[in-house]
């Protein structure tokens, strides 16, 4: 298939949920389940990030189109402005030996994983652990004879503080000992080339856990060509944090909670997309991360609003959407909070058609998988 040729399918999502019970069904989490192949989840990334799938769903329809994610040039207006979560993942997992009591002696016990979440104001860490019930203030997990970290403080929720005691402060111990954090669906352990490709070519600023996994198919090329197309392309930060990872445990939605994550907006980024909104075109929010920053700093007229802060916005249906007129986004795991997002913005029975077409299409699911376009 050529740059700008799409593969049309007649394939349509039939509404099977009566409308009395439409919305309702909205806020049970169960709505958002969906069988997928174990085959069709992505353990590896492709060669050439632009030449994954994409799938083109149209919003005010429904229908389907098939192409390669280097086709988003055509689906891009010279007008339009393209909005990038440039956060960059820390490899934040580590592996250490907790200390245990041995008579009356602390020697070194069984092996323990800590992930780092986020640094405090204190100098202290937001981290997760396993295995957690192990892992009481006082403890420590030692990763080499230079590192090791102390549990300050157990907050719920799997999350604990944490103090770095040794040696080498955290950013030397990430940088020594961490891993890259891929997602538990990616069943193997990561390798050198997980260094560079779980990670955006445009990455600017330390502090995701995880990857905003819709920019990883953009190339510089295909940055340059929208560029030279003319359509502006605007930055932010969120720094993703593991909640990204957890599927809603709760069946009525307005009882889950989201993680605060910390965001930036800049000036110019602001001044961009309202111009360019102001003026009748579109902004193009690429991830759930983006999304989540943008209508966090959104007026009631969908003027964002430059700065910094942190933001626990869940975005499930119903939700009107302020800012974001397009979003380019990857295929997310049953009951997850970004799938809720994605049928926010594009309509249940739309996404849920979708998801239904590409598992029979094949398409390679998640943070290494092929990607959608909502139009």
């Amino acid at each position: 298939m050529r740059s700008g040729e799409f593969a049309q399918t007649n394939f349509h999502c039939e509404l099977r949920i009566p409308h009395s019970t439409f919305r309702t069904l909205m806020l049970r989490a169960s709505a958002f389940d969906y069988d997928l192949p174990s085959e069709l989840i992505a353990q590896e990334p492709l060669p050439d990030r632009s030449a994954s799938r994409l799938l083109v769903l149209e919003r005010s329809s429904g229908a389907i189109r098939h192409a390669r994610f280097s086709d988003v040039i055509d689906l891009v207006a010279a007008e339009d402005v393209v909005v990038l979560n440039v956060s960059r993942v820390i490899p934040a997992r580590l592996h250490g030996k907790r200390d245990t009591l041995k008579g009356s002696r602390t020697v070194a016990g069984a092996m323990t994983e800590v992930l780092l979440v986020r640094e405090l104001e204190d100098g202290t860490w937001l981290a997760m652990g396993h295995p957690g019930g192990k892992l009481k203030p006082g403890r420590r997990v030692a990763f080499g004879d230079d590192s090791a970290v102390e549990i300050v403080e157990m907050l719920g929720g799997g999350l604990r503080r944490v103090k770095f005691v040794g040696a080498l402060d955290a950013r030397a111990t990430v940088a020594k000992y961490g891993e890259v954090p891929l997602p538990p669906y990616i069943r193997r352990a990561p390798t050198a080339t997980d260094r560079a490709r779980y990670q955006t070519v445009y990455a600017e600023h330390d502090g995701s856990v995880a990857a905003p996994t819709a920019g990883l198919h953009f190339t510089t090329e295909l940055l340059d060509q929208l560029r030279a197309k003319g359509t502006a392309i605007a930055t932010l930060d969120l720094h993703i944090g593991p909640g990204t990872f957890k599927p809603v445990e709760v069946e009525d939605l307005v009882r889950h909670r989201m993680e605060p994550e910390p965001y930036v907006i800049p000036e110019e980024t602001a001044e961009v997309i309202n111009r360019a909104r102001g003026a009748g075109h579109r902004a193009w929010g690429v991830g759930t991360t983006a999304v989540r920053a943008l209508e966090t700093c959104a007026d009631e007229r969908g003027r964002v609003r430059a700065g910094a802060g942190e933001t626990n916005l869940f975005i499930h249906p119903p939700y009107e959407f302020k800012v974001v007129d397009r979003l380019l986004t990857n295929f997310h795991l049953p009951r997850s909070t970004l799938l809720m997002l994605v049928c926010a913005f594009a309509g249940y029975d739309n996404v849920m058609g979708a998801y239904r077409e590409a598992i029979r299409a094949g398409y390679r699911f998640y943070s290494y998988g092929d990607g959608m376009a909502v139009i």
